[in-house]
């Protein structure tokens, strides 16, 4: 039996690997190539079964993937997402050595999703208003329940391990993090594979255009002209580890302001908290942030509160920010996972991305927007989700 860990033992948490598939490719090098050049995989809406004028973030490949058969019970499009960031060989050779070193019962799982595998709701519901009955290969517990992908990729890496859903809207893979950090600090695990998968769907789809929040055009975050979001669809994954590696996360902040169910605090009190938990957590002052990879998903409210906070917390153009949400469009409750493997990337490449879609920086704002890719000397940065209903968190990574 492995020996109690106290906080104090544990520290910083080693990134040791990722894996993630989105709009823009398939891997980590595919999404830091178009996040670099501010070229993504954001094209106009072209699905078959939704008409609504607006761009999207969708992986071609996942209509035509497969699962095995011994998994196919499991099948629906988020799945299939996880399973395609799932065949990243050095991520699974990773995972294998982690598991190997301290069991498959000591590697624990958490994964956030917003609607996990809806859309396979939604085209059973269709077939029964149709046929007056439930299709056969439709099951819920297998596609459209919220553990449906932590079960299933806990089948695909064979873990025995404990595991959690977190389901908190766009900050749900964000919230990961902390989660894992808990469970290390606390002995229950050795290790922890953290990452969040959503897909597109007619819900998402349309919820958001019946807010007003749908842009028709491709989304501009922090861009004067900005009138909407574009929804995307990704899986990520990152294996942590107690031991500090090239680059680790050191802690993050979380905060619930409730302020309303789709609106932003108008100052952006609830980000400010969560942005200041993260400092105080990885013992950090602002000035020693040298990156923002902010929430940015090109709504008025949105990014006026979200620069308010940022004001805030590190001054006027304290900090360098950008969203990459004009890449991958708004993965939703993915945006955490694959925005820090970005943040990673930015760490590791000591290069800072750029504000993708940005014609004209708004000037009320008060930011200092990375408007074209720059190398950059970079010791820390931070990654910002904030959800609907004010669940915000905010995470910090730094080089060794």
């Amino acid at each position: 039996m492995a020996a109690p860990y106290s906080k104090a033992n544990v520290g910083v948490l080693g990134v040791s690997a990722s894996a993630v598939v989105h709009a823009a490719g398939n891997g980590a090098d595919a999404l830091w190539f178009a996040v670099q050049n501010g070229s993504g995989g954001l094209t106009r809406n072209n699905l078959s079964w939704c008409d609504l004028p607006c761009w999207i973030g969708e992986v071609p490949e996942v209509a035509a993937t497969t699962l095995p058969e011994a998994l196919a019970s499991w099948d629906c499009r988020n799945n299939r997402l996880a399973w395609m960031a799932l065949q990243d060989a050095s991520f699974r050779e990773a995972a294998s050595i982690s598991i190997a070193r301290h069991g498959a019962h000591r590697v624990g799982l958490i994964l956030g999703t917003s609607t996990s595998g809806i859309r396979s709701a939604e085209i059973a519901y269709a077939e029964r208003r149709a046929t007056g009955t439930w299709p056969t290969q439709f099951h819920y517990r297998q596609s459209q329940s919220a553990d449906s992908l932590c079960r299933f990729t806990a089948s695909v890496l064979h873990l025995e391990g404990p595991m959690v859903s977190i389901a908190t809207a766009c900050s749900s893979s964000a919230k990961v993090f902390l989660t894992a950090k808990r469970w290390i600090e606390l002995g229950i695990v050795d290790a922890v594979i953290v990452g969040g998968a959503d897909s597109l769907c007619l819900s998402t789809l349309h919820g958001f255009d019946s807010l007003q929040l749908l842009s028709p055009e491709i989304c501009r975050p922090f861009d004067a002209s900005r009138n909407g979001i574009s929804i995307g669809e990704a899986a990520g994954f990152i294996l942590l580890e107690r031991e500090a590696s090239e680059i680790n996360f050191l802690g993050g902040g979380e905060s619930s302001d409730a302020w309303h169910m789709s609106t932003p605090h108008p100052t952006g009190q609830g980000a400010q908290d969560a942005m200041r938990g993260a400092l105080a957590a990885a013992g950090l002052a602002a000035a020693d942030i040298g990156y923002v990879n902010a929430h940015g998903t090109a709504t008025l409210a949105n990014d006026r509160a979200e620069a308010a906070a940022l004001v805030a917390v590190f001054g006027d153009h304290g900090v360098p920010v950008s969203s990459t949400k004009g890449i991958t469009g708004h993965t939703l409750g993915a945006a955490g996972i694959v925005e820090v493997i970005v943040v990673t990337n930015a760490l590791a490449r000591q290069t800072l991305p750029t504000c993708a879609n940005l014609l004209a920086a708004d000037p009320e704002l008060r930011l200092d927007l990375i408007e074209q890719s720059r190398p950059a000397k970079l010791r820390y940065a931070m990654s910002n989700n904030f959800g609907f209903g004010g669940s915000n968190c905010a995470l910090i990574f730094g080089t060794a």
